[in-house]
């Protein structure tokens, strides 16, 4: 397993040495989503979380995951120096509240920024570039619309779109399938794991906190979305060896990290 490696456990250490993450997450539907992300990046390893988000949303996740911290979101914008990676777009909705949300993280972050689910459909709305310590994770329908070409092109060509992304948007690609591609401007790599127990509601979201988790811990920017996508389908694997491909569930997913990581270490 060399090709893998986990990020450092210092012994002589504190929480705040395995990295801050920010993450804005969840909308009225989307709940979840900001729980999973969240959870996901501490599971990877990083020392502290905070969820920016709305107040009923803060209220309910904090049910559900006391480890983290709870920000709303304007306290949370004014506080973006203090995190080590910012994660945006798990299920945050598309609409004026959240694209405006979008525009000032993405004009104030300076640390590693992890944009997926509805942070790229908003990205797709905007003519930017982004940074080269930023990581967008799109699915073939959402890496069209950044694309702004038909879905079917993207499936006629997964490399040629993952590498067109990355020129369009000047940062680090995971573009999700069967065989996940992961590239910047000068590394690709294909994974060869995982199987159809991860085609479920919610994993993206496991993959997002993952990678962030994964980046607060001073991993370079492609060794880091390597290796989480890496973990993430190796969990889906282990996860279906026990409940079937049909029946696992995106926390099924966080429930076998462990085991994906220990193989790694």
């Amino acid at each position: 397993m060399s090709e893998y490696k986990m990020p450092v456990r210092e012994q002589n250490s504190n929480k705040g040495t395995f990295g801050k993450v920010l993450n804005f997450a969840g909308s009225k539907n989307y709940i979840g989503a900001a729980y999973l992300s969240s959870l996901s990046a501490l599971k990877a390893g990083c020392g502290y979380v905070a969820l920016a988000s709305d107040k009923n949303i803060l209220q309910s996740v904090s049910y559900l995951l006391p480890e983290a911290v709870f920000l709303e979101r304007e306290e949370a914008l004014e506080q973006l120096g203090k995190y080590t990676v910012c994660l945006i777009g798990c299920g945050l909705g598309v609409t004026e509240s959240s694209k405006k949300l979008f525009e000032s993280v993405i004009g104030k972050v300076c640390t590693p920024l992890v944009i997926d689910a509805d942070g790229l459909n908003i990205l797709s709305e905007m003519n930017i570039k982004l940074f080269e310590n930023a990581v967008i994770t799109p699915h073939p329908a959402e890496a069209s619309r950044l694309l702004g070409v038909e879905l079917k092109d993207v499936l006629y060509d997964m490399e040629g779109s993952a590498k067109e992304l990355v020129n369009k948007y000047n940062c680090t690609v995971v573009l999700k399938s069967h065989r996940t591609i992961i590239c910047d401007a000068n590394n690709y790599f294909v994974n060869q794991h995982g199987n159809s127990a991860l085609a479920k509601a919610g994993t993206g979201d496991v993959l997002a906190g993952i990678i962030a988790g994964l980046l607060a811990q001073n991993m370079n920017i492609f060794d880091a979305a390597k290796l989480g996508v890496y973990l993430h389908s190796r969990a889906g694997e282990i996860a279906s060896e026990v409940l079937t491909e049909y029946s696992v569930l995106a926390s099924d997913v966080l429930k076998y990290l462990p085991e994906a990581i220990k193989e790694v270490i």
